[in-house]
Order: structure tokens, then C-alpha cells, then sequence
């Protein structure tokens, strides 16, 4: 498409969390305000579900039209939970595409909600442009859904060259594969973040002590289980009564709502000291992650996004594994005594030499405007070939 085209290009944004909406958040306003781009919003998964916050209500907040709510969460804390949200996805993906017959969708990562918008897209002969293809996480099943999502996609955006290699490895033609960095960076060039003050004042709790941010998700593949891990992590942190707590809730996977009651009641009975809250919205958590001690948990975040404020990262159990990460990012076992080892390590900032900046290999923001080129110089030709490694 070039500047003459009178018709501005259709392009569908899903998202279904709010750790996803907030990396995609600079990306759907470049979309937004470009006058050769039509914005679609597709928004489902957590967002819609009251025990996840309601995170829509904050991206109306935030300027955007929602176009299409696709509701696919059951009450549900299992696997088979999870697979029929897929179903319900299919259901609902198919009649939102077909009204808003968008020219590319834009999908992010590796989540079921994300699989059930890919596969439709691409049934629908729709071209998705997957962002973070590549990369790996073998405690999840989210690693085998991106690659899948790899394979239902047809532009990419990769985080780094080695993920770049990996999408073209899986078969994916090399002019189809960009690196452009992690797009969550962008937020450090142009997001806005609170102070310190303002952060306590937001979540009514006194931060003129150190704290720590912590974010625990299930794990859904091996022998993590998410009751005795998510204890662990508590038990841990209660070995630094000096530091205060900012707590938020884990994600809708198998094994998330087990979670909920046990930060609840921590929570409850350190008041003084802890705060749960199921979302902190975009601007609260990069603020928070600024002035924090350490971050705790196994997000993504911690490896991706965290490294760019020169904040030491704690990494529990087997959910991340394989992501390349920086040197600030602290790996343990999903136990009270390597967790708090760990921790030890970030706060004594033992894990660096003094002064030394470590790098992100994840890139320095920019991000955005390399997809929207992407976006833009798309032609689609709904027969992929595979590419076979010469």
C-alpha cells in the first residue's frame, strides 16, 4: 500500500491479557493515528472476566474502540477448561472476522486465546503477523502453541536474530521473518511513569521502603505444581520482612484461579505490608518495576522487558526455560531455600561487578514503527511455501 490508496488497510489487534495488551499498547496507537491504517480491536480472554479485573474497561480508558468482545472463559480451572475456551474461541474468532473482514491480524505470543484467533484467521485465508515467534518457554504449553502459531502465520516479527533463525528453521521464507526487537520496549522511549509517591498513593500502601514486585503464573507442563510453588515463593519473601510486597494475580491457565485464594489471604493477614491487585494496568507496572528492589516470579516480563530499567529479576522454576535472558536475570528452583537465595543475590546485586550496565538482548524500543512498515509493504499470497534450510 502507498500513500495514494484511498482506502486505508484493515488491521485487526486481538489481545486477551493485560500483560499482552500493555506490549501492544504503543503498536495499536501508531495504527490508530495513521491515516493508512484502519484499526480493528478484537479483545477477549481475561479482559472480559471479572476475576481477572476487567481489564477492557481500562483500554477504553485508554482511547481505543473496542470492536469486537469475544467471551471464551469458563469457570473452569483444568485442561479441559482450557481446550473447550479454544472451542469457544473458533466460535466466536469466525463470526467477528467475517463482520470486520480485516487484511492482516496482528496476534502476540503464545497463549490458547491466541491459537484460537490464528487458526481461524488462517482458515478464513486472513495473513497474521505474529509478534515473539521463536522463542522458547518448556515449562508451558505455550511453547508448542507459538510454534503452531508460527506455522498458522504469515508475517513475523522476532524479538531477536536467534528467534529469527528459529521461525525460518520451522520451515517460515526468510523475507517474510524480520527481527525488530521486543515491542515492550517501546514503552521505555515513549511511555509515561509515575513517581514513586504516586505509585504508593495509587495502591494505598507506603513505599518508602524497598518492595518487591511479584507475579507468579502456573505452570503447565512438568512437576511444578501451583499451590505448593506459588507457597514456596511466600515463604521466601517473608525471610525479607523489610521489604514490602506488591502482589498480582497470575494469568487464566490451568492452575491460575488455585493461586488467587492463597494471595488473597497473604495479603489479608500482612496488611501493613502487602498489597494483591489483579492488574496494575501498563503505566502502574512499568512504575512499579522502576523503583523496585528486585522483581519476583517466572512472567515473561522479568526476562524480556525488566532488564531495560537495570533491575535484577528473579526467575522461579521451569515456566521460562529456555528464553534467552540477560545477566541480571537470577534462575532458581521452584523452592523456599533457592528462592531465597536467589532473592539474596538480586538484593546484594552480587549477580553484576559494580557499576556494570548490562545489556538487553532484547533490543531498545523502536519496535512499532519497523511493524508498521511491515504492515504496510504486505502482500499476501494465501500459499505459503516451506523454506527448507539449505
Amino acid at each position: 500500500m502507498n500513500s495514494s490508496t484511498l482506502t486505508p488497510r484493515k488491521v485487526a489487534v486481538f489481545t486477551g491479557t493485560r500483560a499482552e495488551y500493555g506490549l501492544l499498547f504503543w503498536l495499536m496507537k501508531d495504527i490508530q493515528n495513521d491515516p493508512e491504517l484502519d484499526l480493528q480491536l478484537i479483545v477477549s480472554g481475561m479482559h472480559l472476566s471479572p476475576d481477572f479485573g476487567l481489564t477492557w474497561q481500562q483500554i477504553e480508558q485508554d482511547g481505543f474502540r473496542i470492536d469486537e468482545k469475544i467471551e471464551i472463559l469458563l469457570s473452569s480451572d483444568s485442561p479441559v477448561g482450557t481446550a473447550k475456551s479454544i472451542g469457544l474461541g473458533v466460535l466466536g474468532f469466525a463470526d467477528a472476522f467475517s463482520r470486520l473482514a480485516p487484511e492482516v491480524v496482528i496476534i502476540l505470543g503464545d497463549r490458547f486465546e491466541a491459537l484460537a484467533a490464528a487458526q481461524t484467521a488462517m482458515i478464513l485465508r486472513i495473513p497474521v503477523l505474529h509478534l515473539h515467534g521463536g522463542e522458547i518457554t518448556e515449562g508451558a504449553y505455550d511453547d508448542a502453541i507459538r510454534h503452531a502459531i508460527t506455522k498458522l502465520s504469515y508475517l513475523h516479527a522476532t524479538s531477536t536474530e536467534e528467534h529469527r533463525a528459529r521461525v525460518i528453521q520451522l520451515g517460515e521464507a526468510p523475507e517474510r521473518v524480520e527481527n525488530v526487537g521486543a515491542i515492550g520496549l517501546d514503552h521505555l522511549k515513549r511511555g509515561s511513569f509515575m513517581s514513586r509517591a504516586e505509585l504508593g498513593e495509587s495502591l494505598n500502601i507506603d513505599l518508602n521502603q524497598p518492595y518487591f514486585l511479584v507475579t507468579y503464573h502456573p505452570v503447565t507442563l512438568g512437576d511444578e505444581p501451583p499451590t505448593a510453588s506459588f507457597q514456596a515463593l511466600l515463604d521466601a519473601i517473608d525471610c525479607f520482612p523489610e521489604h514490602k510486597i506488591i502482589l498480582t494475580y497470575p494469568n487464566a491457565d490451568d492452575g491460575g484461579r488455585q493461586i488467587i485464594p492463597l494471595l488473597q489471604k497473604y495479603a489479608h493477614d500482612n496488611p501493613e505490608r502487602v498489597v494483591a491487585i489483579p492488574s496494575l494496568g501498563q503505566v502502574r507496572y512499568l512504575s512499579a518495576v522502576k523503583y523496585a528492589d528486585a522483581v519476583i516470579g517466572n512472567s515473561s516480563s522479568g526476562i524480556i522487558e525488566v532488564p531495560s530499567f537495570y533491575v535484577p529479576a528473579v526467575n522461579i522454576g521451569s515456566r521460562q526455560k529456555g528464553r534467552i535472558a540477560a545477566k541480571s536475570v537470577i534462575h532458581c528452583d521452584a523452592n523456599k531455600a533457592d528462592i531465597v537465595q536467589a532473592i539474596q543475590c538480586a538484593v546484594d546485586r552480587s549477580y553484576k561487578a559494580e557499576g556494570e550496565a548490562i545489556p538487553n538482548p532484547y533490543g531498545n524500543g523502536n519496535t512499532s514503527e519497523k511493524i508498521i512498515a511491515m504492515i504496510k509493504s504486505l502482500q499476501f499470497i494465501p500459499s505459503k511455501t516451506f523454506y527448507d534450510l539449505k
